[in-house]
C-alpha cells in the first residue's frame, strides 16, 4: 500500500460551493477506481474555524503501481488543468487500521518529525497500539500512520464519522472501492 495526499490552498474569498459542486460531479467516478482502497475529498473552510481555505485529496492505494497509473492518467490530468501541479506527499503505511464506522465526515491529521535517535520499531509498535485504541471508538472509520522516510516525518490520519472538530477537514465525499476488502483483512482490534 501507499498513502498520498495533495492540497490546494484557496483564496480567503473563494466560493467553496464551486469545489463542492466539483466533488459532487467527479466523486462518484472514484467509487470503482481500480487499485484504490479509498480517496477522501476534503475541504478546509475558514468560516468553520480552519486556518485557511483548502481543497485536498487523501488516497490509500493498494500498491504503488495503481498510484502511478492514476498520476499518468486522465484523472490527474484534470487536477493539473484545474489547479496546476501540486506537491504530492507520499508515505509508507506504517500501520493501517479499519474501525467500525460505515462512513467518514472528518479527517484529522497530526504529524511530527522523528529525531535521529528514534527507534523506528518501537515507534511503529506505539502507533499500532494507538491505532487499535482509536479504532475502538465507534465513530472511527480508519486510522493510518504513514512514514515519510525522505523527511523522517510520521503522520497520523484519523477518519471519523462525526462532524469535523476544530482543525479537522470536512470529508465531502469518500470513494472507497477497496475498503471492504481491506476491512476483511485488517488487523483485529
Amino acid at each position: 500500500m501507499i498513502l498520498a495526499r495533495y492540497r490546494h490552498r484557496l483564496p480567503a474569498d473563494y466560493d467553496l460551493g464551486r469545489i463542492r459542486s466539483r466533488i459532487a460531479a467527479r466523486g462518484p467516478a472514484w467509487d470503482l477506481a481500480p487499485g484504490l482502497v479509498f480517496k477522501a475529498f476534503t475541504l478546509e473552510d475558514r468560516r468553520q474555524g480552519a486556518r485557511e481555505n483548502a481543497y485536498s485529496s487523501l488516497y490509500l492505494w493498494q500498491d504503488a503501481g495503481a498510484a502511478a497509473d492514476f498520476l499518468a492518467g486522465p484523472g490527474f490530468a484534470a487536477v493539473l488543468e484545474a489547479f496546476g501541479r501540486p506537491r504530492i506527499d507520499l508515505w509508507l503505511p506504517f500501520d493501517v487500521r479499519i474501525g467500525a464506522a460505515g462512513h467518514a465526515r472528518s479527517l484529522a491529521i497530526t504529524d511530527h518529525t522523528l529525531p535521529p535517535e528514534a527507534d523506528l520499531g518501537a515507534g511503529r509498535r506505539e502507533e499500532a497500539a494507538r491505532g487499535r485504541t482509536l479504532c475502538g471508538e465507534p465513530d472511527v472509520l480508519a486510522v493510518l500512520h504513514g512514514l515519510d522516510p525522505a523527511g523522517w516525518r510520521l503522520t497520523r490520519f484519523v477518519l471519523r464519522a462525526g462532524e469535523p472538530a476544530a482543525g479537522a477537514g470536512e470529508i465531502v465525499h469518500l470513494a472507497a472501492p477497496g475498503l471492504a476488502a481491506l476491512r476483511a483483512t485488517s488487523p483485529t482490534l
